[in-house]
């Protein structure tokens, strides 16, 4: 690991800890040196375990960011296996990521993560089922960061059932991220001709 390449993770705030708003310039200029901005902000969405972090890693050019580095860095996750906690409580730590990934949106970045309670992704991606259970194993077994376990497989279905319900808000569901990210390319080329 690079020094400082897991810089947003340091001081992260226990999960009770009564937060407040505050001026993000910091945060958003530090992203914006390591990070391209564009004119127009866009997020896809997908659960654990989809080849997000790999995808953004091995890009080329940085468009795209994690969604974890930028919720992190914002501390809208606070430290420890939070996804692990009830379901209320997951609900109002995404709610925070809502409002981080409405703002960064804004500012022109590219996000790509797994946490939404109500902010409309502009794409979903959820690979097949043995491929997506794959993945996971493939993440648990080399590199694992956090997020849904092999063995829970009643939480990986019920999970990509739930990442799917903004699909009836006519947002388009793909196998896999490069077709996501393929797919909002091509939209920007169709919006510059």
């Amino acid at each position: 690991m690079k020094k400082n390449e897991n810089w947003y993770l340091n001081n992260l705030y226990n999960k009770d800890t009564p937060l407040i708003f505050s001026d993000g310039k910091e945060i958003y200029n530090k992203l914006k040196k390591e990070y391209v901005t564009h004119q127009n902000g866009y997020f896809i969405y997908g659960p654990s375990g989809i080849g997000k972090t790999y995808f953004v890693k091995n890009q080329k050019e940085k468009n795209w960011i994690d969604g974890d580095e930028l919720w992190y860095s914002t501390k809208a996750f606070p430290k420890g296996d939070w996804w692990n906690l009830p379901g209320k409580e997951i609900d109002e730590i995404e709610r925070r990521a809502d409002v981080i990934t409405e703002q960064a949106k804004k500012l022109g970045f590219w996000i790509i993560g797994a946490s939404s309670v109500n902010i409309i992704p502009d794409a979903i991606v959820i690979p097949d089922f043995e491929t997506h259970l794959k993945y996971i194993k493939y993440r648990e077994n080399n590199n694992y960061d956090g997020g849904i376990k092999s063995n829970n497989l009643k939480k990986i279905k019920k999970n990509r059932e739930y990442y799917s319900r903004f699909q009836k808000n006519g947002v388009p569901i793909f196998k896999n991220v490069d077709e996501a990210v393929s797919y909002i390319e091509n939209q920007l080329d169709n919006q510059n001709h």
